[in-house]
């Protein structure tokens, strides 16, 4: 439960929901794809596949993301002040999955450019968000973490999006509409 409630918040057990039950439940949510990057020490280049992103605000123009706290990239994220969202296109699922694994070198065979702040953008990607810091939450067993958008682009490539345990693409989703 949040620490600051708008209305009265009823002092309440815990849930007791299962983790596996509430991320099976979670699974039937179709999200978008990503990977968030930034510079970890001596200006290597740090990334780590999320689907736990979300704009906040348009004016300031904020996003959020959130990352496990026993990530192994969680110190590089929290010292940078700058990072950036790659949504990445229908045809990544290989960059996805390369970036979801444990790896010294997940940008091995990946192109990529430099962005604001100094941090990677993923070649090919559908849409990217450079951002700055601009406030981080404890979430559990995640931080969350604000970015304030600075720069966007934007190619006309569809999204590859995660449902129910499988990568799609947004041409699947339309070709069978109510099919998972």
């Amino acid at each position: 439960m949040s620490q600051v409630c708008a209305l009265e918040c009823p002092q309440e057990e815990p849930s007791g929901v299962d983790p596996k039950d509430l991320r099976e439940a979670l699974g039937n949510f179709t999200t978008g794809v990503a990977i968030a990057t930034t510079i970890g020490d001596g200006g290597a280049p740090v990334g780590v596949t999320i689907n736990s992103f979300n704009s906040v605000s348009l004016d300031p123009p904020l996003i959020l993301w959130s990352l496990a706290n026993s990530a192994p990239s969680f110190g590089a994220f929290r010292s940078n002040p700058s990072f950036a969202i790659n949504l990445l296109a229908a045809d990544q699922q290989d960059t996805c999955m390369q970036f979801a694994r444990p790896s010294e070198d997940k940008f091995r065979g990946v192109g990529h450019r430099t962005g604001f702040g100094g941090v990677p953008l993923i070649d090919g990607a559908a849409v990217q968000f450079e951002c700055r810091s601009y406030a981080r939450y404890p979430g559990g067993d995640h931080e969350i973490h604000v970015g304030e958008v600075v720069r966007i682009s934007v190619s006309d490539r569809p999204p590859l999006v995660f449902h129910r345990g499988r990568f799609k693409s947004v041409v699947d989703c339309v070709a069978q509409p109510g099919r998972g």
